[in-house]
């Protein structure tokens, strides 16, 4: 079994140029997909958010994670939007709390936010207010979260690049050809 960051590394360099960018941000990219990947070895759900300009990506991630063509266990994922269509007229930390009882009801605490979109949206906030989400923010840096420019011309193509990599990344894990906990 290989070393996680290593694995990373030579697997970001397996496909060339293009992926150069993350290199350098390889260290933030394995703590926050090693903190998500373990937390899907244990079985817990993905609640996916985005911002409403990145809600094509997250129907790309949908489509994407349990394509029967992956070969491996279907990984339970399920949207906000379609758990509580209503999120955008949530005002208010207190309203926040009570999507979180809810979500802490259907999911008994197994569950953790995948976050997609700028830093400054509101829907952003319920995942900041959890440890162990997983977020990839626009134009703010915030702790545990990978951090992407919105005005980057290519930020589609790198949305697209890191998806794939965070998948080859979930396979590797599963089959333990990487530890997601090095």
């Amino acid at each position: 079994m290989q070393e996680f960051i290593k694995w990373t590394l030579d697997t970001i360099r397996e496909d060339g140029a293009s992926m150069s960018w993350l290199e350098e941000s390889r260290f933030e990219w394995t703590a926050i997909t090693g903190q998500a990947i373990r937390q899907i070895l244990e079985g817990k759900t993905i609640i996916l958010v985005t911002d409403h300009k990145n809600k094509w990506f997250e129907h790309y991630i949908t489509m994407a994670l349990n394509k029967p063509t992956n070969d491996r266990p279907m990984i339970p994922l399920v949207c906000l939007d379609k758990i509580y269509p209503q999120y955008d007229d949530i005002t208010g930390g207190e309203m926040i709390d009570m999507l979180d009882d809810l979500l802490e009801l259907s999911f008994k605490g197994e569950y953790f936010f995948w976050y997609i979109g700028k830093g400054s949206d509101r829907r952003s906030d319920i995942a900041k207010r959890n440890d162990n989400s997983c977020m990839w923010v626009m134009d703010e840096s915030f702790q545990n979260a990978l951090t992407l420019r919105s005005g980057d011309e290519l930020v589609d193509i790198k949305l697209i690049q890191l998806y794939r990599l965070f998948d080859k990344t979930l396979s590797a894990a599963l089959f333990g050809e990487v530890d997601a906990n090095e």
